[in-house]
């Protein structure tokens, strides 16, 4: 690999050319493993989703395979357990990790975590982010894998299982009592108290009770379970298998629903934590601590393994921790679910790296190139979409979109810089290619510095006691990034025959860009951590004030209104705001399309005469406000969260540059992190069109509303009517059996003028109600029948301006 890996070979060749290391594990088993692993939790998932097995039947299940298959499966397999084959550096290497990954995320939780749950999260996060899939998932895949080649290797997950259950999940489960006590839901109890609660718990946990009583039982039955017990621990422990995968499948149903915006970035950091941080400080304890008297083929192969069993997903069981407290049951489900299917690219890839028996150095550079090149022109487009749409939609000389900008035209330079490099490094001339390479690694350093600025600049405009000038961080974002490349150019020595632009200037290159990367990691990251700690008590700021405009507006149901019925209504008012407002001289109108029988009740539509007299809605002005509020809320979201998924790029950007600098043979694994860099790199256009590419008010509501008339068409053109047969029903079943409950719980006067009010309620109001009248069960479900009643006539916008959402907008009954 002496183009790819900077005069380093990955593997090496006797003179006939034959490879002399054989691969370890055997690949032609692993597919049909994932497929039947897989194909077992999308039957699981298909039998939820259909509700062919209940919610309730499946909890059943769960509770059959966590406290009678897997005991069973884990004190057969402690009995036979061969301690003299174990290789305790890799159990230790194991356990270093699991404890490092485990302190490392709780400690950043505790850090930036908000009081209300700042120990919840610091309890249960670190669970996830350590506790795998050991035995459902992992043991399939290890059994395809190794069985032929390495059987031994077998029992190192049953050995290796027990540390997070025994040793880290306690302390987990300590933090979450402590969260229970700050909430006031125990009684008064002693920190002695609670400590012992958790090791009770512990010890009542079957699994970890069997697997003392199997550490026991291997001593005193000399590794061999008695006849008469033989095939019925057998029985249990053989139904854990399939079960287990179905069970997972279940549980995943409906998860993802439970994603907010809010989680969404403590998951993307959950994940890299458990898929990314995890197998690599896996593999890296291997290789500092079994360095003794292993052979080369086994320490490789041990390293190897290491890292394919950090990749193994969370574990369900996390899952019932969470909802056993009531904590961050929202991000452990969904990161259960989104875990699982990554890990599963990921464990492939990686095994199919690792059997590779030799690789040649010109073909994988020049593979590396052409990857390059091609999503290069991929997000050159992308890139040139998202800069039309920003500038169309005016959004270029706000902050912080005037540096989201700067960030898409660096990224749009990096597109150009690899796609000339392609052309340039062909030729020999040395000013082309190092006028190619400046252009490029200016660019590259320069989208890996933005992020950082971006979320520092959220944080600076958030501070009321910082100056902020956007023009000091333009000359930093691009002034800095330039600065690194021409000391590189003036401290380096350019490598001889190399087509690769990420060694151009050998180790001198490496090592400046990590440098890079490292100012860039940390600047975003304590911005992140200070953002969500200012963001957290601007919320609770801005919620406290809606809610007292909102009570300042209402009146009592009955109470009069001020001025007379001539002040109220004046004919030939032009507002259209308050056009809606109750008024005396209102004129209800009947809907055509819905008629009445004796069975049935009509919809009837309530329609304005008169115009109100007010100069100014305030219910309007309230939910414009609630707008914009919102919008700007989603406009930071998505910086924050295109700026986190950047910066977990560079983080992997930062681990190939030290893999490559502290390893003299990277190995195998390394040429699966540079394709994922590589394509990091040079797709960032793809991220910032998936976040900024698709402006609402400019493309998806125009498309929308495009598409909703032309359905509406289409419907009417079928059903011969406006109002289809499904809304007639429910429309008359609500004014039949609830309005009048719906009225008198939801419903309020509020002003609206100075001399007018409405009778009105709030979408997100109307949404709670229906469920919990059990008149839909979830949101989804609540939104439709709202919409429904809107469609029929039953209710509609202040305005008539919006349709049925489950947002603070106002909506009357007609």
């Amino acid at each position: 690999m002496e183009d790819l890996l900077g005069n380093v070979s990955v593997s090496s060749r006797d003179e006939s050319g034959a490879p002399t290391v054989p691969p370890s594990m055997s690949i032609d088993k692993l597919l049909p493993a994932l497929l039947e692993c897989f194909g077992i939790i999308l039957c699981g998932y298909v039998a939820g989703r259909t509700n062919i097995i209940l919610a309730t039947q499946a909890k059943g299940l769960g509770s059959f395979v966590s406290k009678f298959a897997l005991p069973a499966l884990l004190f057969k397999n402690m009995v036979l357990l061969d301690f003299g084959d174990v290789i305790w550096p890799f159990f230790f290497s194991i356990l270093v990790a699991k404890v490092t990954v485990f302190f490392f995320v709780c400690v950043l939780t505790l850090l930036v975590g908000n009081r209300e749950s700042r120990y919840s999260k610091a309890g249960l996060f670190p669970i996830f982010a350590t506790q795998s899939n050991d035995f459902a998932l992992g043991f399939p895949i290890v059994e395809a894998l190794y069985r032929s080649t390495h059987p031994e290797y077998l029992q190192y997950i049953y050995l290796v299982a027990p540390v997070s259950l025994m040793v880290l999940n306690p302390l987990g489960f300590m933090f979450c009592e402590v969260q229970r006590r700050k909430n006031g839901e125990p009684s008064q109890q002693s920190k002695l108290h609670v400590l012992g609660l958790v090791v009770l718990q512990v010890f009542k946990n079957p699994i970890v009770f069997m697997v003392m009583i199997g550490l026991v039982s291997h001593f005193l039955l000399c590794q061999k379970i008695p006849a008469f017990m033989e095939q019925f621990v057998d029985g249990l422990a053989n139904s854990f298998g399939g079960a287990a995968l179905f069970y997972l499948g279940l549980s995943m149903v409906g998860q993802l629903k439970k994603l907010t915006r809010t989680t969404v970035v403590a998951l993307i950091l959950l994940i890299t934590a458990k898929l990314l941080m995890m197998p690599l400080i896996c593999r890296g304890m291997v290789e500092v601590l079994d360095n003794t008297n292993r052979s080369t083929l086994n320490h490789t192969s041990l390293s190897n393994y290491a890292f394919l069993y950090g990749v193994f997903p969370t574990a369900p069981s996390v899952a019932i921790y969470a909802a056993h407290y009531n904590m961050e049951l929202e991000v452990v489900t969904s990161g259960m679910v989104v875990s699982t299917f990554l890990s599963a690219p990921i464990m492939y890839v990686s095994a199919w790296l690792l059997t590779i028996p030799w690789m040649d150095s010109a073909p994988l550079a020049s593979a590396l190139q052409n990857v390059s090149f091609d999503i290069s022109i991929i997000s050159l487009f992308a890139l040139v979409w998202s800069l039309t749409v920003m500038i169309l939609s005016r959004k270029y000389h706000r902050i912080p979109h005037i540096f989201t900008i700067n960030l898409f035209v660096a990224q749009l330079l990096v597109c150009v810089g690899m796609i000339v490099w392609n052309f340039v490094v062909k030729q020999d001339s040395f000013v082309a290619q190092v006028l190619s390479f400046t252009l490029l690694y200016g660019s590259l350093y320069s989208t890996y510095i933005w992020p950082g600025l971006i979320v520092l600049s959220l944080l600076l405009m958030r501070s009321e006691e910082v100056n902020f000038r956007p023009g000091l961080t333009v000359i930093t974002g691009w002034g800095l990034p330039f600065l690194a490349v021409s000391v590189l150019l003036l401290s380096g020595h350019r490598m001889p025959d190399t087509i690769d632009s990420a060694f151009f200037y050998g180790t001198t290159q490496v090592m400046c860009t990590s440098v890079v990367l490292c100012v860039s990691i940390a600047v975003c990251g304590v911005s992140l951590a200070l953002l969500s700690r200012r963001t957290q008590d601007y919320q609770n700021l801005v919620s406290g004030s809606l809610s007292g405009s909102e009570e300042d507006l209402r009146i009592p149901y009955n109470a009069p209104v001020q001025g007379s019925i001539e002040d109220t209504c004046t004919l030939g008012s032009t507002n259209t705001a308050c056009q809606m407002c109750e008024c005396a001289c209102a004129l209800p109108q009947t809907r055509p399309d819905v008629t009445n029988t004796k069975e049935e009740v009509s919809i009837q539509t309530g329609q304005c005469g008169q115009e109100c007299t007010s100069t100014h809605c305030l219910l309007v002005e309230e939910e414009e406000k609630e707008t914009e509020r919102q919008n700007t809320d989603i406009q930071s979201t998505r910086h924050v969260l295109m700026c986190l998924i950047l910066t977990v790029t560079s983080l992997a950007n930062l681990c190939s540059c030290l893999w490559w600098l502290f390893n003299k043979d990277p190995g195998r694994l390394y040429l699966e992190l540079q394709f994922f860099c590589v394509v990091a790199n040079y797709g960032q256009g793809l991220i910032s069109f998936a976040f900024f590419g698709l402006d609402k008010h400019l493309i998806i509501s125009p498309f929308k509303k495009r598409l909703e008339s032309v359905w509406q068409w289409w419907a009417q053109l079928v059903s011969g009517s406006e109002v289809s047969e499904e809304i007639r029903l429910t429309c008359n079943q609500f004014l039949k059996y609830h309005k009048k409950q719906c009225i008198k719980d939801i419903v309020h006067k509020k002003r609206c003028g100075e001399k007018s009010s409405i009778q009105a309620f709030l979408g997100t109001d109307m949404v709670v109600w229906l469920q919990s009248v059990g008149l839909a069960s979830d949101q989804g479900e609540a939104v439709l029948y709202g919409s429904r009643l809107l469609d029929g006539g039953v209710i509609q916008h202040i305005t008539q301006q919006h349709a049925f959402e489950d947002q603070t907008l106002h909506y009357r009954f007609t």
